[in-house]
Formats: C-alpha cells, sequence, structure tokens
C-alpha cells in the first residue's frame, strides 16, 4: 500500500494560483521580448538572441514571468474592479452579504473546491485581457519594423485576431465572475434556508371530551 498521503486543500489552492501567475506572466513577457525587438531592430536582436536563448537567460526570464504575472494580476483586478463591483451587486446588494456568503461556503469543501476552479479561470481571463493586448501591439509594431512579405494584411491580421482575442477574453471573465456570484448567492440560500417538516398523510386526531 502507498504511503504518500492525498493532496491538502490548501496546498492544491497554492499550485493553482502558482500556475495562473505563471500563465500570465508568460504571456506578459512575451509581450515585452516583442517589443524589445521591435525597438532593438533586426541586427541587434540577431546579435542578442544567443544570449536570449541560454540557460541563465531562461531562468531568468521565469522568474521575471512569475514575478510580473503578479504585477499583471493586481493590474489588471484593479483596472476590472468598478465592473466587478457591478457584477457582485447583482446578487450580493451589500458588502456584508456578500462576505456572509463567503463564510458560508467555506463550510462545504466540495462548493469550495467548485469555486477555487472558476476563479482560477476568472483570473486567467482576467491577466490575458491586458497579455493580448500588448501582444496586438507588440507584433504591429515588430511588423511594421522588420521587413517581411504581405505586410498590410499581416497587420490587418494581427490587429483583428488580438482585438477579438482581447474581447473573447473580457467576454469570458465577466460571464465566470457573474456566474460564480449567482451561483454563490444560490448556494448560500439553500444552505441557510431551514428544511421544512414533513407533513403526514394521517388526518390529525380530535382530543376526546372531558368525560
Amino acid at each position: 500500500m502507498s504511503s504518500a498521503q492525498p493532496e491538502t486543500p490548501a496546498l492544491a489552492a497554492a499550485t493553482a494560483m502558482f500556475v495562473e501567475v505563471l500563465v500570465v506572466g508568460i504571456g506578459f513577457v512575451t509581450g515585452l521580448a516583442l517589443l524589445a525587438a521591435a525597438a532593438a531592430g533586426p541586427e541587434t536582436t540577431a546579435r542578442a538572441a544567443p544570449v536570449a536563448g541560454s540557460t541563465p537567460a531562461a531562468g531568468a526570464g521565469l522568474a521575471a514571468a512569475y514575478a510580473l504575472g503578479i504585477l499583471i494580476d493586481r493590474a489588471a483586478d484593479k483596472a476590472l474592479a468598478p465592473v466587478r463591483r457591478r457584477l457582485r451587486q447583482a446578487s450580493f446588494p451589500t458588502d456584508a452579504a456578500y462576505a456572509q456568503a463567503r463564510l458560508t461556503l467555506a463550510e462545504q469543501p466540495t462548493l469550495v473546491a467548485l469555486a477555487d476552479y472558476a476563479r482560477s479561470r476568472m483570473r486567467i481571463c482576467r491577466g490575458w485581457i491586458l497579455n493580448t493586448a500588448l501582444l496586438t501591439l507588440a507584433g504591429d509594431l515588430a511588423l511594421l519594423r522588420y521587413h517581411v512579405e504581405h505586410r498590410p494584411l499581416l497587420l490587418t491580421l494581427t490587429t483583428a485576431l488580438g482585438l477579438a482575442l482581447t474581447a473573447g477574453f473580457y467576454l469570458s471573465w465577466n460571464t465566470i465572475t457573474a456566474t460564480g456570484y449567482r451561483k454563490l448567492a444560490q448556494q448560500t440560500m439553500t444552505l441557510t434556508t431551514p428544511a421544512v417538516p414533513a407533513q403526514g398523510n394521517t388526518a390529525p386526531t380530535t382530543p376526546a371530551p372531558p368525560g
């Protein structure tokens, strides 16, 4: 019999958050790299390519991706805060009601796991709203700086795809966030509503008159 212990919920949540931050950070670092290549030009980029592809540079890039992922996650959350508050108020009229619902949900491990998964997808979509906007700008600048064939067509396709992805990530974030608040309100209402006792089929007995 294996002696391995199952992964604790706290460890699973921490691992998921690490992956989320890294996924967001890698996208942002890629956008920065494209911007740097566009600013440096073909010759400088070709000379820097061996250094950029080295193992130390890869390690530094991974560390930078994690650090910048935290920054982008916070920046995206701050930028979308007004929309998030409006979506939350549709299900919770006050901050106190939302806080109480979170406390009630914390007592249900199965529901907590489902909510964490939804929040994980929400955070990735939130970060990639900024990432796709940056990648679109960087891609267009790189196409303008480097000699490529069919440049007008590539610029049009890059811009159209970038705008579509940015809008898609925003709509996905909006939908996941609104659905999460709505489900939280429904679940906590079910948990806090007292059960109605079942009614029997037998007719109530009439007390005997006093003798």
